[in-house]
This record gives structure tokens, C-alpha cells and sequence, in this order.
């Protein structure tokens, strides 16, 4: 997959193509791939904000390690690379618009090998790369066609919860990037006129079944049958845990966000409504003029930082429902 720079533009443009020329390839900010910090991207915060949301904090950093080794081994189960991974995280993170996002995935992936040139291998990363596009920016038209081609591409079960993970991750992570930078006073979005779709999923509380296969208690894993019995409990989890829990690392975070950000203060106003609305559409034009009224109103930092992520992470939830099931 290529990078490239057009003059004028100042930014890179993701393809979907391999690339045997590394060398030729930087991204935008090479520094962006240094961080200590992979979730909030080194984002200078009030120490006492990132202790009140250590929480969720936390297992959203691990997540990070998990989603994103720098090198993993391939099998004919899991056949997610490096590669696959960084480019589909590139890919959300250019479809939310988040600048340092961009910048922090487009730097890791450019040093490393891409697929081979042929056919298959370019049709596999094209229908990947299409598919996230398409869950992170118009999830409404994801439908059993979008579905069955990752299958017909060679992903098995376990690449599809992954990487379905991965588009949700990066989403929520997006949001809360801009967020933080919001509560710092930072613009999200770096490229003066460049358009980002909105991010819609249309409301609906009709009853939801999975169509991806789930596991089989006989054959699962001590870890897997913890994981279930744990987050099938959980009534926003219930659902998604038997698909979820082929990948039950994965889960156990997810669900370790899902309890740190359950509690957040329940507050209903138009500055509430207006910053969660647009967060969700689209967070490249979140800002401080959408923050600010929040603790204007007497709401702590924390709080609002707190109900905000919330409803990004409701947001993940969503998108693993549309790639997983469907509502009858």
C-alpha cells in the first residue's frame, strides 16, 4: 500500500496498491510514529484528568499493543499482518478525520513490507481497505454482500472479529483523541478544505441476532469460557460476547472500557446533545466551541470528558453490530 505526497495538497493519500519501494515512501510526520504514549498520542494533559479517567485509560492503551503488534506472525487461522492491521487503522483514522491519528498510523506503517503484487493479494487489501472505509464513514450501507467478501478474500472468523475491532477501535479512539484536544484548545482537523463525510447510523431499538458464527462451547478455551460467562452479564455486551469471544483478549479490554465509562453522570441539555451529535458524525470538527459549554454549565472536565466517551464507545458498539448481525 503507498503513500504519496502531491505538492500542493501537504498531505499523503492512502492507496490501495503494494509497494515495493520503500525507501521512496514517507509519511507526512515521520516523528509521529515515536510516541509514548499509542492511544492519546503524547496529548500534554492535566495530570489530574488523565488520573480521573486512568479507568478506561488503561485497557484502551493495552488495546493498542494488542491490535497493533509491529511484528506478528501470520497463520492460516489468523492471517491479519502487521501490514493489515496498520493499514486498516490508517484507513478509519482518514475517514474520521483526525490529523494526529493520521499522522501517527501513517508513520507506522510506512516502513513496513507490503504484500506481493499479485492479484489476489491486491484484491484481498482493496476489499479490506473498502470495507473499513465503509464501516467507519457510512456504516448504514454495510450489508451480508459487504460481509461475505471478506470471507470470499480468505479472512477467517478470527481476522473478521479483528478486524472489525480495529475499525471500531480506531473510531473510538478518533473521538477521543479529539475530545482531549478540544479540552486543550487544539484543532482536529490540520488540512484546510479537506471534506469529511459524515458519520451516520440510523437510531433503532429493534432485536439483533449475530449471522457471524459464535463459539462452540465444546470446543472452547478455558479463557474463552471466562470471557463469556463475564461479559454476557453485561446487558450492552450480551449480544456481541459469543462472536466477540473468539478473540477473548480483545474482549476482556473491551470490556474493561465498557465498565469504566458506564457510571458517567447522566446529564440531558442541547450543549450535551450537540457535542455527542456532532462527536459522532464527525469528529474532525469537534472543538472547543462544542466542549466548553459543557463545563460552562458547571459540569467537571472529567465528567464531560467522561459522558463523551461514553457515547464513543457506544459508537464502536454500533459498528461491531452492523458487521456482526442484523436487527430482525
Amino acid at each position: 500500500m503507498e503513500q504519496r505526497r502531491f505538492s500542493g495538497k501537504g498531505h499523503w493519500y492512502h492507496e490501495t496498491q503494494s509497494n515495493h519501494a520503500q525507501t521512496d515512501v514517507l509519511p507526512l510526520v515521520p516523528e509521529a510514529a515515536n510516541v509514548d504514549d499509542r492511544f492519546l498520542l503524547d496529548l500534554a494533559l492535566p495530570d489530574e484528568i488523565v488520573a480521573a479517567c486512568s479507568g478506561w485509560l488503561t485497557p484502551a492503551r493495552a488495546l493498542c499493543h494488542q491490535l497493533f503488534p509491529l511484528s506478528i506472525p501470520v497463520n492460516r487461522l489468523h492471517t491479519l499482518s502487521a501490514y493489515d492491521r496498520l493499514s486498516t487503522a490508517l484507513t478509519v483514522a482518514q475517514a474520521c478525520g483526525v490529523q494526529r491519528l493520521c499522522n501517527h498510523y501513517a508513520a507506522l506503517l510506512a516502513p513496513l513490507p507490503g504484500p506481493d503484487s499479485s492479484r489476489e493479494s491486491n484484491r484481498r487489501l482493496a476489499q479490506i481497505t473498502q470495507y473499513a472505509r465503509q464501516l467507519a464513514s457510512s456504516p448504514d450501507v454495510i450489508d451480508d454482500k459487504a460481509q461475505n467478501q471478506l470471507d470470499e478474500v480468505g479472512l477467517s472468523i478470527y481476522d473478521i472479529v479483528v478486524i472489525n475491532q480495529i475499525i471500531g477501535f480506531i473510531g473510538f479512539q478518533a473521538r477521543v483523541v479529539a475530545v482531549f484536544q478540544a479540552l486543550l484548545g487544539h484543532p482536529v482537523r490540520w488540512l484546510p478544505g479537506h471534506h469529511i463525510q459524515p458519520h451516520t447510523l440510523p437510531a433503532s431499538h429493534a432485536a439483533w441476532v449475530p449471522l457471524l458464527p459464535v463459539v462452540e462451547l465444546r470446543y472452547a478455551s478455558a479463557h474463552q469460557l471466562e470471557s463469556l460467562s463475564r461479559w454476557q452479564a453485561e446487558p450492552a455486551l450480551e449480544t456481541l460476547t459469543p462472536v466477540l469471544c473468539h478473540e477473548p483478549s480483545l474482549l476482556d479490554l473491551t470490556g474493561e472500557i465498557l465498565l469504566n465509562t458506564r457510571e458517567a453522570i447522566p446529564l440531558t441539555s442541547p450543549a450535551l446533545s450537540a457535542a455527542v451529535e456532532l462527536l459522532t458524525r464527525s469528529p474532525d470538527r469537534f472543538s472547543a466551541a462544542q466542549f466548553t459549554p459543557l463545563t460552562d454549565q458547571g459540569l467537571p472536565g472529567e465528567h464531560a470528558i467522561t459522558l463523551l466517551t461514553r457515547s464513543a464507545f457506544d459508537g464502536w458498539l454500533n459498528r461491531l453490530k452492523v458487521a456482526f448481525g442484523k436487527e430482525e
